[in-house]
């Protein structure tokens, strides 16, 4: 079996360089990286994960809680592209991933729990409901965790700036000559629904425009086309219907704007339609939709960069409020 001691008589380096390249040590060369990789490759060593758990303290696994209640789950294309960007980092450093549940082995248990058993170095937890007793478990735990999505003053937290978005949105339907512009709310069991119909309402009054509360549905908390389809409907049966509709994501945009095409109505002829996230679909219906896009790239490798740095080091809990930037297609039209 080879060693570490082989790799280092064949690469003419030290025990100490090679271990320190496989424990992902930053004080070594890229150079010298390459070589003691190309070697031990070149010799059919891989480390024993076990081994190096012994030795290092640490399992190398970081874990995923991902609580998206769409039903779309991973496969939502905002979520899907966030994970891929925390892969990516996350295996740069040397970590490998794992998803967490609420059971192991068929049976229930806690987050923290399994976080335990599956000896986690740490954890990213996307979307919890900050009403679960498991999820306040995490958070006042001493396990590394960084929350996507959630406020916590306990753990490090990765959001976009939901507010500045919203502004943002409900600005360029105002400067079209909108007056008559509702919003289709995502919610308020998580921080973007609560956030971005904040920032819608802090927006109408910026712009002295009224606060009207038949233009406010909440229909779209599952941020699914269906919901966003049936809060659509909704507004377009009051007596005096928006010109301009928001919505909190860009599945509930894409839904609202099916139902006013089975209206008989045209978008953005007869009402326009601002989204938020931009996924990749946005750019491909008809017409194509305005929206307001969410870095996900930022989004997952700040994520990945806070829960290893609380892992590696002792730091205060971080929060990083990621940019976002409205983008203008074919969905909207001035009035």
């Amino acid at each position: 079996m080879v060693t570490i001691y082989d790799i280092a008589k064949q690469a003419g380096i030290s025990p100490a360089t090679v271990s320190k390249v496989f424990n992902n040590y930053s004080d070594v060369s890229e150079k010298t990286r390459k070589k003691v990789l190309e070697t031990a490759a070149s010799m059919g060593y891989y480390p024993n994960s076990s081994a190096r758990t012994l030795i290092t303290k640490r399992s190398w696994t970081l874990g995923i809680l991902f609580t998206e209640v769409s039903g779309k789950g991973i496969r939502h294309p905002f979520f899907n592209s966030v994970l891929e960007s925390f892969k990516n980092a996350a295996e740069s450093k040397g970590y490998d991933l794992m998803f967490i549940s609420k059971y192991i082995g068929g049976k229930r248990t806690s987050y923290l729990e399994h976080c335990r058993f599956r000896n986690v170095d740490g954890v990213l937890a996307v979307l919890l409901d900050p009403h679960d007793p498991d999820a306040k478990e995490l958070t006042d735990s001493d396990l590394p965790c960084v929350f996507l999505d959630y406020q916590s003053t306990k753990a490090g937290t990765v959001h976009s700036d939901n507010l500045n978005g919203s502004y943002q949105a409900v600005a360029y339907l105002h400067s079209l000559g909108h007056r008559r512009i509702a919003h289709i709310s995502g919610g308020r069991n998580s921080l973007a629904g609560i956030e971005r119909q904040t920032g819608y309402e802090l927006a109408l009054q910026r712009l002295k425009l009224p606060k009207r509360d038949d233009y406010i549905t909440a229909d779209g908390g599952l941020y699914t086309e269906q919901s966003g389809y049936q809060a659509m409907m909704k507004l377009l049966e009051l007596s005096e219907p928006p010109t301009a509709v928001f919505a909190a994501g860009d599945n509930l945009a894409i839904g609202a704007m099916q139902a006013v095409k089975d209206k008989g109505l045209a978008v953005p002829g007869d009402v326009s339609v601002v989204g938020f996230d931009d996924i990749e679909m946005s750019a491909f219906i008809t017409p194509a939709l305005t929206t307001v896009r969410q870095d996900t790239e930022a989004l997952g490798s700040r994520a990945a960069e806070i829960l290893i740095q609380s892992i590696e080091t002792v730091r205060s809990p971080e929060t990083v409020v990621v940019p976002v930037e409205l983008i203008v297609r074919d969905s909207c039209q001035a009035i």
